[in-house]
């Protein structure tokens, strides 16, 4: 049965997802890439990157998790680009460079509607203006039998966790104080929405949560 999963989803301690003022400089807000260091140093990373070998431990086992049987994926706008408002150009193809990690169809959800983008590797990013609703529709539509992820931001995590659609999620507490930001679970309440705690995990870098849709 195809499912609705968020995978790799790191948080602070105090529950921020991301630290405040993203922009190029600091993709993630401020402090943002401190969320990051489990999963920086693993074998999943470091093959994604520079093609060398990393560390095979318990983040890693959780990180090979978000490509396992994906068939495609959805992002916010935020996720994708630090531009707002109308695009100016059709410069900016993403944070991750001509050959993106995700190989498989992205639905971009915007209000400012985009030609869709081939790249290497076979990642295409769509862009999506009429909602989360038509972008989980299209995603299910391109991944067939397999799953959908849906990568972030925490507004669009939100969004998907109001609609009660996600069935599965890993998140990742690391000890990381951010202070401000963006909290995942802000004016969430998982137990109305049907979720519990199914597995966790302690490593080193992060506390390894497993939240399951149960009704």
């Amino acid at each position: 049965m195809q499912k609705i999963r968020v995978h790799n989803f790191s948080v602070s301690a105090d529950g921020f997802a991301a630290g405040p003022n993203q922009d190029l400089t600091n993709p993630l807000g401020i402090g943002g890439m401190d969320l990051h260091q489990w999963f920086f140093p693993t074998d999943v990373f470091q093959q994604m990157v520079s093609k060398s070998a990393g560390e095979k431990s318990v983040d890693n086992d959780f990180a090979l998790r978000a490509s396992e049987n994906i068939g495609a994926r959805i992002m916010g706008r935020n996720m994708f680009s630090p531009v707002r408002g109308n695009w100016p150009d059709e410069s900016w193809k993403g944070w991750w460079g001509e050959n993106p990690p995700f190989h498989s169809p992205v639905y971009v959800l915007t209000n400012h509607a985009r030609k869709s983008i081939s790249m290497e590797g076979g990642t295409t990013f769509h862009f999506v203006t009429e909602g989360i609703d038509l972008a989980l529709q299209r995603a299910k539509e391109s991944a067939g039998s397999k799953d959908i992820q849906i990568c972030g931001g925490t507004k669009t995590i939100q969004q998907y966790l109001k609609a009660q659609v996600i069935d599965e999620m890993h998140i990742a507490v690391c000890p990381v104080i951010l202070g401000s930001g963006e909290r995942l679970f802000e004016n969430i309440d998982l137990i109305k929405l049907g979720y519990k705690i199914t597995h966790n995990k302690l490593s080193d870098k992060a506390m390894h949560l497993i939240i399951t849709k149960t009704h």
